[in-house]
């Protein structure tokens, strides 16, 4: 009995070393995703899921049929509530967020100890009278002493992966809306060269019939006939576009099979009378950038890192060895058994290896850290003004186009129509008016277009889920080029 309370003793011994920290808030499959919904539906006021099973995976494709059911045309907030529910890279992302949460479960567990018993004497029988039997059991004592702190940098990393998640999510939800906008946008551009085309071929086929009487010349109707061709091909190209913008809303989306009958609206929603006040946009941004929050995770548990691994310079494998052994010794038909108890402490001597390259690695990751931590300050800040300087000016352009050059168009088409009945001028000219107007009007769509997409980037800008890349002005020269390029 007193041998066995011994081996008792010795092996409770390292275990109380270790504390008393658990891991109940990360054992949980939803380990931390109650604060990503959150996060993300105080910026999108959008329900997003983390599906485990069949049944919730079940669940979500029901509620997404019943979202498209509901609407015949697909609005720009039920595209992304879909996208958000619909997802598979964001299930993905989720993933990324319960693989982070069970290295913090992992971190708070004890480490197994091992246990060695041997014996001597057996099968021996001149030794058999003295039969000795030993026990040990090994614990890396430097592991339980630092154990505190290993856990408190997988806790700063889980709440790192838990930012991560919710900007995945608005990035999301940013992409979605992006790409609902350009859709939007691009079958509206088809719409508006569906009617230049038909005023190319009125034009084409009174031409044709002029040149039946030699009213006009070869070289005329040649120039009429060829406006049609290249408007028919601009025409072509832009429905091509818009089929693909659509494809890239239905990928973010996740839909496939039947669910891609569908509908969009045909034009995008008038511009609005006036425009947010950002003011502050940029003390708003560094308070609410979540992926700034997540760089400053980085750096504190960088820090903590440092700590550790000074902490460790010196010694980086502590173990202790506690046991027992047993001899028995039989003596005059006697038998004496004596049980001692054995501590050894094992250590490696840092003669060669003094620590001090791998402290200057820890000192390095800091500093990385840290001048990244400060470069993410400015550029949201430079992000936040951008934003808010596109937002603001292509509102001013659309609305440019929308009350000065649209209307002029429509007015200089209403006079060549009144000149026209009055025979001062001919039918080219007027036809000719009336294709100007249609450009304009392509440009003013495209305008529209531009301030809608730099309005879904303020939030972005503010909470976090990146920016599109092309700038505002790159989007209307382009949509210049590709609106005129027929006309002349």
């Amino acid at each position: 009995m007193i041998g066995l309370r011994r081996f008792a003793t010795m092996l409770a011994f390292p275990l109380i070393l270790s504390g008393c920290v658990t891991g109940a808030e990360y054992s949980s499959k939803q380990a931390g995703f109650a604060s990503v919904a959150d996060k993300t539906a105080i910026v999108t006021t959008k329900q997003t899921v983390w599906i485990h099973n069949q049944n919730q995976a079940r669940s979500v494709a029901a509620q997404v049929r019943s979202l498209l059911a509901r609407k015949k045309t697909l609005d720009v907030e039920t595209a992304v509530q879909i996208a958000l529910l619909n997802n598979k890279g964001l299930q993905a992302a989720y993933a990324d967020l319960g693989d982070s949460a069970a290295d913090a479960w992992q971190s708070t567990m004890l480490i197994n100890p091992t246990v060695s018993i041997g014996t001597t004497g057996v099968g021996t029988p001149e030794l058999e009278a003295f039969k000795t039997i030993e026990g040990m059991i090994t614990t890396n004592i430097l592991a339980l002493a630092t154990r505190n702190r290993d856990v408190a940098i997988a806790d700063t990393r889980f709440r790192q992966a838990q930012l991560t998640a919710a900007v995945k999510t608005l990035q999301l939800a940013a992409d979605t809306r992006r790409a609902w906008i350009g859709a939007v946008a691009a079958w509206e551009n088809v719409g508006q060269l569906q009617r230049a085309q038909a005023a190319a071929d009125a034009a084409s086929e009174l031409a044709e019939k002029l040149g039946e009487t030699g009213a006009m010349t070869k070289g005329a109707q040649a120039r009429e006939h060829v406006f049609v061709a290249e408007l028919a091909g601009e025409t072509a190209k832009a429905r091509l576009a818009a089929r693909l913008a659509k494809e890239e809303l239905t990928r973010l989306m996740g839909l496939w099979g039947t669910d891609l009958d569908y509908q969009i609206p045909n034009s995008l929603a008038a511009l609005p009378k006036t425009v947010a006040r950002r003011d502050a946009i940029e003390a708003e941004a560094l308070r609410n950038r979540i992926d700034l929050q997540v760089a400053r995770l980085e750096l504190e548990a960088t820090a903590k890192s440092y700590g550790l691994t000074e902490a460790t310079r010196y010694v980086t494998d502590l173990e202790i060895l506690t046991g027992f052994e047993t001899e028995r010794e039989i003596e005059d038909d006697e038998k004496q058994t004596r049980t001692t108890a054995q501590v050894e402490l094992e250590f490696a001597i840092p003669i060669f290896d003094t620590g001090k390259a791998r402290m200057r690695k820890a000192e390095l990751d800091y500093m990385r850290a840290a001048n990244q931590l400060a470069e993410k300050a400015v550029n949201v800040r430079s992000e936040a003004r951008s934003a808010y300087e596109a937002y603001r000016s292509n509102y001013d352009i659309a609305r440019h186009y929308r009350n000065n050059v649209v209307p002029l168009r429509s007015k200089v088409e209403e006079e060549s129509l009144l000149s026209y009945n009055g025979m001062i001028t001919n039918t080219f000219e007027l036809l000719t008016d009336t294709r100007d107007k249609i450009n304009s009007i392509l440009l003013s769509v495209n305008a529209k277009r531009d301030f809608w997409l730099a309005e879904a980037n303020l939030a972005p800008a503010i909470y976090g889920g990146g920016a599109t890349n092309a700038s505002a002005g790159t989007e209307v020269a382009a949509a210049s080029e590709s609106s005129g390029g027929g006309g002349h």
